[in-house]
């Protein structure tokens, strides 16, 4: 479940590079120096103009809470910094303050990501988690302030409020925030933004890794996977064939990553394989994902040293290989392996596990890059033997993971798991300390395994997660080719078991369920 409320709507983004020449000042009239409550509603004629440049981080960093507390902070008539903007000749760029007049402008339209502007912005199919985000907001809003609506009937109202709400909703009426301006072209307003977020709340490496390179394809890519191709369109400039391009396939990856979403504790095993996608961490690992799926038979080519795509075909090739990936891990493509990802990306306590994840889609990815078709053969092979071993090792997985250096993790995962598979494809018996050891690590880890808290009374979401995954796969269906755990919702064949050539007909006694690759592949 996200923790964060999406405020992405509320103000639009453009892209300074497709601007016309800012070299010159922007608006020559005299610039007003604050922003009232009422000129972020319907009828403003500031809103319309406001806008977050392209590499402003999206509106998404701030908890049900935080949203509230700077409501608040605003009809408690309590300070709140100035709003820092740079005029363009098109447009009022909010340099700095996009979350505080996101947060405003989401409690005038009762609209915290949920609503008919979001709706319009992201397009029908909004995250259960960022839904979820949005009523725990309104929730307290309503709790704690009253929604704007109320307030602003109070001053026309000919009852009696209780006098904290009168104050408040006279405060709204005469409140505004103060306005600095930045004066020069669109460089100076670029250096701007990252002098300020060096102080204060700074960027973290992901979001400068993002500005920085916004615009080559490992970033556009990744942004427009989180979004399922919708939110604000970072190939604005580009074709409208490789707009479509990118949309439909960035759609179609985020929904065998991302969907369906899930909810603590866990009760369904059709989960999703990259984790939730409401989180902020799901977008670094997308920009690792789509670079592993882009990699040559050379490496993984980073993102920094990429080119900028000028026209989008850098953009929709990284797609394309992205989906290619995504569609071998799952899916109903003939070559996918339908990997279960309660088996292989879900820790001890049923939470997701990026490590495992993003170690196992490195691996793959490799395969892919060198054509290594062979490797695919003796993965169907070791999975009868090799996941019910790592089903009962989880815990022990997990402590590897945690006690592996951080930038050696994915790979020393892909190296442990290509191990394994070779190991039983081949009849070899595994023990842990031969886990221990194909991770590179001391036998001390079998003694540093995270340990259960027995002293609990209650059970906590992770003992409900952990039981319920469990139980369920001991009855879970499974692949009668390579006897592998079968993943039906997302990734499924229908077999003949009698050949059509042999005399097979459609029956439900000739139906059996398959992985599409061992059918497709290993079968025939």
């Amino acid at each position: 479940m996200s923790r964060y409320v999406n405020l992405d709507a509320m103000i639009p983004r453009a892209d300074f590079a497709v601007l016309p020449d800012d070299s010159e000042q922007g608006l020559s009239a005299d610039k007003f120096e604050t922003v009232h409550l009422q000129s972020l509603g319907g009828d403003s004629l500031i809103l319309p103009n406001l806008r977050k440049p392209d590499f402003q981080r999206e509106t998404n960093h701030w908890s049900p809470e935080q949203v509230v507390q700077l409501i608040e902070s605003f009809v408690d008539n309590e300070l709140i910094p100035a709003v820092i903007l740079w005029p363009s000749k098109q447009h009022l760029f909010v340099i700095d303050g996009g979350h505080r007049l996101s947060a405003l402008r989401a409690w005038i339209e009762d609209d915290y990501g949920d609503k008919h502007i979001s709706v319009q912005f992201f397009g029908p199919n909004i995250s259960d988690s960022q839904k979820r985000a949005a009523q725990t907001t309104r929730r307290l809003v309503e709790k704690r302030i009253g929604s704007y609506q109320y307030l602003r009937g109070l001053l026309t109202a000919n009852a009696t409020p209780d006098s904290d709400s009168l104050r408040r909703a006279s405060n709204m009426a005469r409140r505004s925030l103060r306005v600095q301006w930045v004066e020069g072209n669109a460089e100076k307003a670029e250096s701007s933004f990252y002098k300020i977020n060096t102080q204060g709340t700074p960027l973290d490496s992901v979001e400068e890794l993002l500005i920085k390179n916004r615009r080559k394809s490992t970033a556009i890519a990744a942004r427009s996977i989180i979004r399922a191709g919708s939110g604000h369109k970072y190939w604005t400039r580009f074709s409208s064939e490789f707009k479509r391009d990118i949309e439909q396939n960035s759609k179609e990856v985020f929904s065998l990553l991302f969907e369906p979403d899930t909810q603590n504790p866990v009760k369904t095993l059709d989960l999703p394989f990259g984790g939730s996608a409401g989180i902020r961490s799901a977008l670094e690992l997308l920009i690792s994902y789509v670079q592993f799926a882009t990699r040559t038979q050379q490496g993984v080519i980073e993102i920094d040293k990429l080119n900028d795509d000028e026209d989008g075909s850098e953009t929709v090739k990284a797609l394309r290989q992205t989906l290619k990936l995504t569609s071998r891990i799952t899916g109903n493509k003939d070559g996918s392996l339908g990997l279960h990802p309660a088996v292989y990306f879900y820790g001890p306590s049923g939470r997701h596990s990026p490590s495992l994840f993003m170690g196992i889609a490195f691996l793959i990815a490799e395969k892919l890059a060198n054509n290594d078709v062979a490797f695919f053969r003796i993965f169907s092979k070791a999975r009868g033997e090799m996941e019910p071993f790592i089903i009962a090792n989880k815990r022990l997985l997990a402590s590897i993971a945690q006690q592996t250096r951080s930038t050696k993790r994915v790979e020393v995962i892909a190296k442990l798991f290509e191990t394994m598979i070779r190991r039983f494809a081949n009849g070899e018996v595994m023990t842990r300390e031969d886990l221990v050891s194909a991770a590179g690590l001391k036998s001390e880890v079998l003694l540093s395994e995270n340990e259960v808290d027995h002293a609990a009374i209650r059970f906590s979401d992770d003992t409900k997660s952990a039981t319920y995954i469990r139980q369920a796969l001991a009855s879970a269906l499974k692949c009668p080719e390579c006897s592998g755990f079968l993943h039906p919702s997302k990734s499924v064949s229908y077999d003949h078991k009698i050949r059509v050539a042999d005399g097979g007909n459609g029956s439900d006694e000739n139906c059996q369920l398959m992985h599409p690759y061992c059918n497709q592949t290993i079968k025939n």
